[in-house]
């Protein structure tokens, strides 16, 4: 048997905290309502805290000390969580886990004016990028979309991250979203453009299953005035100094979000929290994922053992599993990366997909000539049917 723990993937750490204060109609996330699970007007953080480092307890053995490059706490809301609730978090993870320096620690957060008295002590804790889920600064479409927050105070956020010492931050931005026109989707993009964030995640509203707008849709725009809005809108960003280098992700020079580059690239990564997802590389070449539990109150009432559904990619879904994450991004790739993360030869599935993507104009030919993967502007445009090659 091989060992490859001298080149196992990259390895970041994921973080589920599944509270808001209430759901989005367009959300298919694992939240919940925080006040449904409160007791005496607070939330259970104390024992949420205690599993969730029972969770990491138990996937420790599988990543055998291997260093953290990036950690990331999504959500839910997870600003609502205390400030005492994530310095006592982040000791642990500095205790239990080993770091490469200068780590990207991200947290997701609100703009309310509740969560920005926050920040510092977030930051203090050790998180050092803040992504705040702004999703649009129109009035109209703020209450269309459910969002609890206002202009004022979507603008006051970044502002106050700021001041609480963030150089990181990243706007997530919502657009197509119910009648919304060309204009107003870059009335919107131009205001985030002006607070100057690191990093922009400018991402077209999708209408999913088990949603409110899925079983009341809303009225979207036609997809000629998406067509509009994505060119108008990727120039606009171009323009300002904010490259696209991933579907739904435009950054400022050298401000591309590391923990999803790792994902993309097809690394690893420890899921804990209630829904979480993980990724995980033995070093016996194994590849497997994991997802847990996902309502809290389960999460919370059974020890780690009961919490995690443990499944190993297939050999034959493995061409599909990593074109579906690389093509995300635009970089180009070396068809080699599949042997040094799947410890798989290349098949000729792979190779004969990707010959037809060439012929098709999705792939760019002349890097293929050069031993590189990347998608054209056509394959850019048309992802899902590029990804359908490679269907096993």
């Amino acid at each position: 048997m091989i060992d490859h723990t001298a080149s196992l993937p990259p390895l970041s750490l994921y973080i589920h905290l599944p509270w808001c204060v209430k759901k989005c109609p367009y959300c298919d996330f694992n939240s919940h309502q925080a006040d449904r699970f409160e007791q005496n007007g607070k939330l259970p953080e104390e024992a949420y805290l205690t599993q969730l480092l029972a969770d990491l307890d138990a996937d420790l053995p599988y990543v055998s000390g291997r260093p953290i490059q990036t950690a990331f706490i999504g959500g839910g809301t997870p600003s609502l969580m205390s400030e005492d609730f994530y310095y006592r978090l982040m000791d642990a993870l500095r205790d239990k886990l080993t770091w490469v320096d200068n780590a990207e620690i991200t947290m997701e957060a609100n703009p309310g004016t509740f969560e920005q008295e926050k920040f510092r002590h977030f930051r203090q804790a050790g998180i050092n990028r803040l992504s705040i889920g702004i999703q649009s600064f129109q009035p109209n479409l703020l209450k269309t979309l459910g969002r609890i927050h206002n202009r004022e105070e979507a603008i006051h956020a970044v502002d106050k991250s700021r001041l609480a010492g963030f150089d990181n931050i990243n706007i997530d931005l919502m657009h197509g979203l119910p009648d919304q026109s060309q204009e107003m989707a870059l009335e919107d993009l131009k205001l985030a453009i002006q607070l100057n964030p690191e990093h922009l995640s400018w991402y077209q509203l999708t209408i999913e299953p088990n949603t409110e707008f899925y079983r009341r849709p809303p009225t979207l725009p036609e997809d000629n005035t998406l067509w509009g809005i994505q060119d108008a809108g990727q120039a606009l960003l171009a323009k300002h100094g904010y490259a696209q280098y991933e579907v739904s992700a435009n950054s400022q020079v050298n401000r591309r979000a590391a923990h999803n580059l790792n994902y993309w690239r097809f690394g690893d990564y420890i899921g804990i929290g209630a829904g979480a997802h993980g990724k995980i590389t033995l070093p016996d070449g194994q590849i497997f994922r994991t997802r847990k539990t996902r309502h809290p109150s389960h999460y919370l009432s059974n020890l780690p053992e009961a919490l995690v559904i443990k499944e190993s990619i297939e050999q034959e879904d493995l061409p599909l599993e990593f074109m579906m994450n690389r093509l995300r991004l635009f970089e180009t790739f070396d068809l080699k990366d599949y042997q040094g993360y799947t410890y798989q030869a290349i098949p000729d599935f792979l190779l004969k997909a990707c010959n037809t993507a060439l012929n098709r104009g999705l792939l760019d030919s002349e890097q293929w000539q050069k031993g590189q993967v990347q998608t054209t502007e056509k394959g850019k445009l048309f992802l899902n049917e590029l990804l359908e090659l490679f269907l096993p």
